[in-house]
């Protein structure tokens, strides 16, 4: 099988993406990154990176509800498509081959 390789930030928001299920829009998603990563993330970033995966196939999209909290705008839902969960199973593989094949090493937090 072909092995897709997708970038760190884009292979980070899909997961967000899959972690926040049907509360995976843009704004959320920023806000989940945010948190995680313990520094900001601009809207265009994460924008970018989920037009260029909906490109690739990874992420479809679907518009929920408009609100009034909203001004009557919908929320863009993102999903990962199969093709987007096969290729960060792939990542997953690869980073764990990777990881347990380093020597032993020390980390000093302090």
């Amino acid at each position: 099988m072909k092995v897709t390789k997708i970038g760190e930030f884009e292979e980070l928001v899909l997961m967000t993406v899959i972690v926040l299920q049907k509360e995976a829009y843009g704004v959320a998603i920023r806000k989940e990154l945010q948190e995680r990563l313990n520094t900001s993330v601009s809207v265009g970033s994460v924008q970018s990176a989920l037009k260029r995966m909906e490109d690739k196939g990874y992420l479809s999209s679907e518009f929920g509800e408009a609100t009034a909290k909203r001004g009557g705008k919908r929320k863009k839902i993102y999903s990962a498509t199969p093709t987007g969960q096969t290729v960060l199973v792939q990542m997953k593989e690869i980073r764990s081959g990777l990881w347990n094949s380093m020597p032993p090493f020390q980390v000093d937090f302090s």
